[in-house]
């Protein structure tokens, strides 16, 4: 006797198929996004951090001045796109470079999704991406310390290198090097350059912590490259000894970010969504104390590591 199966018996077959399909197919998709994103944001630190370790300085690149008087509008301004022309493009393969005024012929998005899930524009200019990093004066609530920082702002511009990624550089041609290792400090001096990169131009989705992430370089010499991705939440607060095992519980890849990880957090803080805090780092002084920088302002310290502190994990 044969049997078969009725069409009923079919279409029910072809329709289970299809929910599991549509049900699975985006965690499969995802999933292979991030990790093709993942590789792509290794390779690209790879071969920033080897251009950056073939430049002698990174500052002092470009011109930039004040205008001459208020409304006069004689400033000058060409320092991250010298930055770029003369000293990136000199170490390290690029296809293209633009102005601030013409970020999108560099594949720049006009806007973005920072790491919350909120929509911002691209910043054009350093005050946008993050105004403490031209200039700062506050009293900290606790200490009652007079935080202060002040430097010229400057426009961004961007480069697609060889490899297809879109960069838009924030720089300071006044940076300096790390002569302050210990006291209390500003950190803003000491960002040369900041890059928020985009793997895949403006194909989408154009967000933070996927297809988008930042690169910060500090020190004029003997400079140091991070590229930090950070968790969307922070892990709780605890002392600095206990704060690694609140990374491994929060997600086995993340781990508390070094003191200058934790620079470019706060370079980049618009970005995250976080405003206030003196978050620990994992770079310890001695055995009683570690870096700490406050969120809020930009100022690097030591705390004693027996502090309750807020803790904001890092992928690298």
């Amino acid at each position: 006797m044969n049997h078969a199966f009725t069409m009923a018996e079919i279409l029910l077959s072809l329709t289970i198929i299809g929910v599991v399909a549509a049900i699975t197919l985006p965690s499969l998709t995802g999933n292979i996004n991030e990790r093709t994103w993942n590789t792509q944001r290794k390779a690209l630190y790879a071969r920033m951090s080897q251009a950056i370790a073939l430049m002698p300085s990174l500052n002092g690149y470009g011109t930039l001045t004040e205008e001459s008087s208020s409304g006069a509008g004689d400033a000058v301004d060409t320092a991250a796109e010298t930055f770029v022309t003369a000293g990136l493009a000199k170490v390290m393969k690029i296809n293209n470079i633009c102005d601030s005024e013409h970020l999108e012929d560099c594949g720049i998005a006009s806007k973005f999704t920072t790491l919350k899930a909120t929509v911002m524009s691209t910043p054009t200019k350093m005050s946008e991406l993050n105004s403490d990093m031209v200039s700062t004066d506050k009293i900290d609530a606790i200490t009652s310390w007079h935080l202060k920082h002040d430097q010229l702002d400057t426009k961004a511009a961007a480069f697609e290198t060889g490899n297809g990624e879109s960069i838009i550089v924030y720089y300071n041609p006044k940076c300096i090097s790390d002569f302050d290792t210990s006291g209390t400090s500003m950190i803003q001096p000491k960002i040369c350059a900041n890059l928020i990169y985009d793997l895949n131009g403006t194909k989408g989705p154009n967000s933070i912590g996927k297809d988008m992430g930042f690169i910060t370089i500090l020190y004029s010499t003997d400079s140091s490259v991070v590229m930090p991705l950070p968790h969307l939440y922070d892990a709780g607060r605890a002392s600095q000894p206990d704060a690694s095992a609140l990374c491994t519980q929060q997600d086995k890849e993340y781990r508390l970010p070094n003191r200058d990880e934790l620079a470019a957090l706060f370079a980049n803080k618009n970005l995250l969504n976080i405003s206030t805090g003196r978050y620990w780092s994992s770079s310890v002084i001695d055995k009683n104390s570690a870096y700490i920088i406050g969120i809020e302002a930009g100022d690097r310290t030591h705390g004693i590591r027996t502090e309750t502190r807020p803790i904001r994990c890092v992928k690298r």
